[in-house]
């Protein structure tokens, strides 16, 4: 164990002061009211659209254009430290100005788009019918129109709609949710990159499902409610099922996989720990996976269906 980790463990076993907690830190407010300054987030941009980094002093306030050195260092040095790092060749991000040109970027702080609905890939689950897709509030979607069964929802980033026909729209959007989920599940928030923690539970009487995984992050308390079986999304041994039928399971849109977004197919084999068979059919044939307390799969068994 490093000295770093055993500090950490330290702070955390007794309750101390955590890492965060030092003279150098800025408090939020101070933070926002530094980068809110309109010239000094034109120097964040000005470095994130420089062909190379560091960039020179008088080089970064030519590309800003503000012609007073003097007013131009006293922004330049409120950023620096925080947001900004001087090199000795120059001036380049440190994360946190990082950070703040992709918070703009993603367009969850100035942008507010709505549209849809439109039909995507997939047939409804409960009445066969075709599915539609529709964007409000950083949501993305997923149900149908005839039955309004819920097939998906989750965060999408306005930033994700730019540049992107609809049906690209969809396929980031399949990524997207396959990669936080992945985050999760290993224990990182996809929010603030704390500590997540992963409970199983029945679901409560209004849900369409019996079963309900919950990964709540224990900084920032980022929540996501899933089903069992898509924890099995990038299982090896659900991969390699599809893939000896003929299909990158990676390639799927989630939504239109019924193991996935609902437990028809999740059956409780044991509570006290948790012990969860999903039953997976495909092309004739059936892969039963059982799933431990850890959503980790502890068994794999192939069948004819």
């Amino acid at each position: 164990m490093s000295d770093a980790e055993g500090t950490a463990m330290e702070h955390e076993g007794r309750g101390a002061a955590s890492p965060f907690d030092c003279e150098a830190c800025l408090a939020p407010a101070e933070a926002f009211a530094v980068v809110g300054n309109e010239t000094r987030f034109a120097i964040l941009k000005a470095l994130w659209e420089a062909p190379d980094r560091p960039v020179t002093f008088s080089a970064l306030r030519d590309r800003v254009g503000v012609r007073d050195s003097a007013q131009f260092n006293y922004h330049l040095q409120k950023l620096t430290g925080q947001f900004v790092r001087k090199t000795d060749d120059g001036y380049d991000f440190r994360s946190a100005g990082r950070a703040v040109i992709q918070a703009v970027l993603s367009g969850s702080l100035n942008q507010d788009p709505e549209f849809g609905p439109f039909s995507v890939e997939g047939e409804c689950i409960d009445c066969g019918a075709g599915l539609q897709a529709h964007y409000e509030e950083e949501l993305l979607y997923v149900d149908c129109p005839d039955c309004g069964r819920a097939h998906t929802d989750w965060q999408f980033p306005p930033g994700g709609l730019e540049g992107r026909d609809r049906e690209a729209v969809m396929d980031a959007f399949n990524q997207r949710v396959r990669h936080l989920l992945c985050l999760s599940a290993d224990g990182v928030c996809p929010a603030c990159n704390g500590r997540m923690q992963t409970d199983i539970a029945h679901a409560d009487a209004e849900d369409d499902i019996d079963v309900t995984v919950t990964h709540r992050c224990r900084r920032c308390e980022n929540t996501t409610k899933t089903t069992v079986g898509i924890a099995l999304l990038d299982d090896a041994e659900v991969v390699s099922f599809y893939r000896d039928h003929g299909i990158d399971l990676n390639a799927v849109p989630f939504w239109t996989l019924e193991w996935c977004v609902s437990d028809r197919h999740t059956e409780i084999v044991d509570e006290d720990p948790w012990r969860l068979a999903v039953e997976i059919p495909l092309d004739g044939e059936r892969l039963t996976v059982v799933l431990d307390e850890s959503l980790s799969v502890i068994e794999a068994e192939r069948s004819d269906a």
